[in-house]
C-alpha cells in the first residue's frame, strides 16, 4: 500500500502536468473602480507614481469617465508632467463638454507649463459652467499670479478656500498668492491647514519649509524636512533642503553630512554636488569643492556656484592657470553684479600674484581693492 507521503507526491507531480497543459486561472482583472480607488488611497498615502499607475488602468479601461481622468490628470500634473495632464483634460472636456472639471484640469497644466495667458480663458470658461467648483478657482489664481495680476490671483485663491476649506488646492493656490505678496506667516498658516487635510503629500512639507525659512524659522523649517526624511529616509531633496538649511545656519558639519547622504542615496543628484561643493569651499577644503563643482557641470547643472566657486578654488590652490579661464567662463554665464563683482577680484587676484597674467585679463576694470575676506566668494 503506497504511503500517504507517495500519493500527495504523485497528487502534486500530476496536478502540475495538468496546469502546464491547460493553463493556471487567469488572474482576475480589477475593476476601473478599484483602480480608481487604489490609486486614489496611493495618492492620500503621498505614493504619487503609484497613483499614477493605477488610475492610468483605470482611465484606459473606461476612457470617458471624467472622475478617473480628472484625478488622474492632476496627479500627472502634480508629478511635472504637465503635458499628459493636458491631453488628460482634453480628453475630459471631449467626454462631458459642459462638466467643469476638464476645464480646471486644463488650466491647472496650462499654468504648469508656462501658458498661463492661454489658461486664464479656460479657466474663466468653466466658471460660467460652475462657478461653485474650488479647483477652478485655486488653478485660475495660480495663472492669474503666474501672468503678473498678483491681485486677481489673491481674490481667486480666498474664494476657493471660502468655497472648499478642505480643498488642497485651494489651500496651496492661496498660500502661494500669500508668498508672493510677502505674507510669509499667513502662507505658512494655509500650508499648515493643508498638511493638516493630508500630512503625506512630501511637497506641502518643502512649500511649508520655504515660508519658515522666509519667516527666519529654521527649526520649524528642520522640523518639515525630517517630517518628510520620517516617511521616507531616502528622499534626497529633503536631505539636500537639510544641507542648505545648516549651512545657512553655519552648522556646516551638519550640512556636509546631510548632502553626503544625499549622494550616497543618488550619486547622479547634481544639486546635492553644488550644495556639498559649497560647504567644502567654506571649511577650505578647496580640492574636494573642485571635485564637488565639476561633478556638478559634468551632471548638467547651471549652477553659476559650480563655476565661479571652482575658479576660486584653484585660485586659492594657486592654480591661476585653471582658475582664470573657469573663472572668465563664469562671467559669461551670470548677471548678477555682486557675483561679477566677485569674479572680478578672483581675476585681479591671479593677475597680482601670477606672472602669467596682467590686468588684461579682468573683463572690467576692477575698484582698488580693499582688506578681502577670507575665502572670497561667499556672501
Amino acid at each position: 500500500m503506497l504511503s500517504l507521503a507517495v500519493v500527495a507526491w504523485q497528487f502534486d507531480r500530476i496536478q502540475g502536468e495538468v496546469l502546464a497543459l491547460v493553463g493556471a486561472p487567469p488572474t482576475p482583472t480589477l475593476t476601473p473602480a478599484t483602480l480608481a480607488r487604489r490609486g486614489y488611497d496611493a495618492y492620500l498615502n503621498g505614493d504619487l507614481e503609484q497613483a499614477a499607475l493605477d488610475l492610468g488602468q483605470a482611465v484606459r479601461q473606461m476612457p470617458n469617465n471624467v472622475d478617473y481622468l480628472y484625478e488622474y490628470g492632476r496627479i500627472l500634473v502634480l508629478l511635472n508632467r504637465g503635458e499628459e495632464g493636458l491631453a488628460a483634460a482634453d480628453q475630459a472636456i471631449a467626454a462631458a463638454p459642459n462638466d467643469p472639471r476638464g476645464y480646471a484640469l486644463k488650466v491647472f497644466a496650462l499654468d504648469t507649463l508656462g501658458r498661463a495667458e492661454e489658461a486664464i480663458p479656460v479657466g474663466l470658461a468653466a466658471l460660467e459652467l460652475d462657478p461653485t467648483f474650488a479647483p477652478t478657482y485655486a488653478y485660475l489664481s495660480g495663472a492669474y499670479i503666474s501672468s503678473g495680476r498678483w491681485s486677481q490671483g489673491q481674490q481667486m485663491a480666498e474664494r476657493a478656500v471660502e468655497l472648499d476649506p478642505a480643498s488642497v488646492d485651494a489651500r496651496r493656490a492661496y498660500a502661494f498668492s500669500l508668498t508672493y505678496t510677502g505674507q510669509y506667516e499667513a502662507a505658512a498658516q494655509q500650508l499648515e491647514a493643508a498638511v493638516a487635510l493630508h500630512p503625506a503629500l512630501d511637497f506641502l512639507y518643502f512649500e511649508l519649509a520655504m515660508d519658515y525659512r522666509a519667516l527666519n524659522n529654521e527649526p520649524a523649517a528642520i522640523a518639515a524636512y525630517e517630517r518628510v526624511l520620517a516617511m521616507d529616509p531616502t528622499n534626497v531633496k529633503a536631505l539636500v533642503r537639510l544641507c542648505d538649511t545648516y549651512y545657512n545656519l553655519r552648522q556646516d558639519n551638519y550640512a556636509q553630512d546631510y548632502c553626503e547622504q544625499a549622494l550616497d542615496i543618488d550619486p547622479n543628484y547634481a544639486e546635492a554636488w553644488m550644495r556639498v561643493g559649497t560647504v567644502y569651499y567654506v571649511r577650505r577644503n578647496y580640492e574636494s569643492a573642485i571635485d564637488a563643482f565639476e561633478r556638478c557641470v559634468e551632471l548638467g547643472s547651471e549652477e553659476i556656484q559650480c563655476w565661479y566657486l571652482r575658479g576660486l578654488a584653484h585660485y586659492y590652490l594657486d592654480e591661476c592657470d585653471q582658475a582664470v579661464p573657469i573663472l572668465q567662463e563664469a562671467y559669461t554665464r551670470t548677471t548678477s553684479d555682486q557675483i561679477l563683482g566677485i569674479i572680478r577680484e578672483g581675476l585681479r587676484l591671479c593677475a597680482f600674484v601670477d606672472p602669467a597674467y596682467d590686468d588684461s585679463i579682468i573683463p572690467t576694470p576692477a575698484p582698488t581693492p580693499t582688506e578681502l575676506p577670507t575665502p572670497i566668494g561667499i556672501f
